[in-house]
């Protein structure tokens, strides 16, 4: 009720001050031309979001824009240098305050100085150190960078270019790509592999090459944007099945193999079935087993997107299908990332060689897309050759124990404070849920002035009715910082009223 409540007075009072704006001729989004954007003379720009969109945008969204897309000026570890911003324009506009002579008040200059965790970079900007709790570090590769994987990656460079400048059919492809390429293949247990210089465009790249119209996908509701983007233009005829419910699943491929295409009532093509390895909003691992079990029965093709899970999941980091006991040769089409758990970029997808081959040909992402490059790609070696023992140590045994250990210990603490905690055990990614809107905002700014770097959702990426709070947890973390961390969320938690397991006032 609150969470209607707060929506409510939320956009009652945007239109109120949108009516007001346009009445007395006064306001920061009012457009004019004399205006000193450009874009403001509506005599030669169109407006660039409408209705609905554009109303969000300056009522609700500007209101918190400051808790988003934070700027950093350090690796992405265990701890983290955020830059400090300003707005001289109530959050409409944001940039980064620069060094601290910039502020002409005295008093603001002393309050920053002052503050705990003020800090600054080699070019004076003034930062605020922080805990790290929103990145995909999960393996702690930006951690200890420079003992694992410096020597090897810095000396690529004596070899080869920053970039190919060129897509891999072309004069993109290097002895790196080609390693690359053999060491994921042979990790996930697959006869080959492709690998894109894009997480998101390897689905939604690689989906429509795969299917166009006859073909049936069959897509998890949850699934990522990549995939949805990927579905919907492939051609395809799509249809979603409720999260994890392998039931659901069964009768719409009972469905569609019965009813077959609409009008001609032929039979579809292919059928695909697409979901992920773990859902990267709710922090849940897929129920792979009985997937792969109802898919086969009817012999739909399984794809899989390991974004999340591969490198953090399973007892070797071999992802979900280690983890739920399925052999990787019962999925079809294996999807990855290496900017997670490997401290890369790009992405792959791993499957059968005649699979590759196609895709390596008409795929758009690996046909004329820029090469990864190899610079990344030896990032990407290393970190392989880390997690699998390769480089004569132990390293990487001791990154995924720690990861699942304090991945474990943070979500048990998150519980027992009585936050309601999305998500499984053994998961890096654990969503809290802050329901109304007001407390979006609340929730990163009180995180922020204790010193957490913590990532807040809100509609679109997730319901309108369903915002939260998303804390990855890496294998950098000691629990010297977790135990600092859960403190200062407690005390937040106790602030905002988010205790909804011990009451539904919180």
């Amino acid at each position: 009720i609150t969470t209607y409540l707060g929506y409510a007075v939320l956009i009652s009072c945007g239109h109120l001050r949108d009516i007001c704006a346009n009445l007395f001729r006064s306001g920061r989004y009012l457009r004019t031309a004399r205006s000193p954007y450009p874009s403001d003379d509506t005599t030669k720009y169109a407006l660039l979001l409408k209705s609905w969109e554009n109303f969000y945008t300056r009522r609700l969204y500007h209101r918190i824009q400051d808790c988003f897309n934070r700027p950093i000026a350090s690796r992405p570890g265990a701890t983290i240098e955020v830059l400090e911003r300003v707005s001289a324009d109530g959050n409409k506009t944001m940039s980064v305050l620069g060094p601290l002579g910039n502020l002409k008040d005295e008093s603001d200059r002393e309050s920053y100085s002052s503050g705990e965790h003020y800090g600054t970079v080699s070019d004076g900007r003034v930062t605020r150190r922080c805990l790290n709790l929103g990145s995909y570090n999960y393996l702690g590769f930006a951690d200890d960078w420079n003992v694992t994987c410096k020597e090897e990656v810095m000396g690529s460079l004596s070899k080869l270019p920053v970039s190919c400048s060129s897509s891999r059919s072309e004069a993109g492809t290097t002895a790196l790509h080609k390693e690359v390429e053999g060491i994921v293949a042979r990790f996930l247990g697959k006869e080959d592999c492709v690998c894109l210089n894009m997480g998101f465009n390897t689905n939604a790249t690689t989906i429509p090459t795969l299917v166009g119209r006859g073909d049936l996908i069959i897509s998890d509701e949850l699934n990522h944007t990549s995939i949805v983007n990927g579905a919907r233009s492939s051609g395809a005829a799509i249809r979603t099945f409720g999260h994890n419910d392998t039931s659901h699943l069964e009768d719409i491929l009972r469905e569609g193999i019965i009813m077959g295409q609409p009008r001609t009532r032929r039979p579809w093509r292919k059928i695909l079935v697409i979901v992920e390895g773990i859902y990267s909003m709710e922090g849940e691992y897929c129920d792979l087993r009985n997937v792969v079990r109802v898919a086969k029965k009817y012999g739909a093709y399984v794809y899989l997107d390991e974004a999340h899970s591969i490198g953090a999941m399973g007892p070797t980091g071999r992802g979900c299908c280690e983890y739920t006991g399925v052999n990787p040769a019962d999925v079809d089409v294996l999807m990855g990332t290496f900017t997670k758990s490997f401290g890369g970029m790009g992405g792959y997808i791993a499957g059968s060689k005649d699979l590759v081959n196609y895709l390596r040909r008409h795929s758009a992402g690996s046909a004329f897309h820029n090469s990864l490059s190899p610079v990344v790609c030896q990032q990407i070696i290393t970190s392989f050759k880390v997690i699998m023992g390769e480089d004569g140590t132990n390293i990487g045994k001791r990154k995924l124990a720690a990861l699942r250990d304090n991945s474990n210990y943070f979500r048990m603490r998150l519980s027992d404070m009585g936050l309601h905690v999305l998500g499984h055990y053994d998961s890096p990614i654990m969503p809290v849920m802050l329901y109304n809107p007001t407390k979006i905002a609340a929730f990163s700014r009180e995180c922020f002035k204790r010193g957490l770097a913590v990532v807040v959702v809100g509609f679109p990426a997730v319901p309108i009715l369903m915002s939260r709070a998303r804390f990855c947890i890496s294998a950098g973390h000691t629990r010297e910082d977790m135990d600092r961390a859960l403190e200062q969320i407690e005390e937040v938690a106790d602030l905002l009223k988010l205790k909804y397991s011990k009451s539904i006032f919180g």
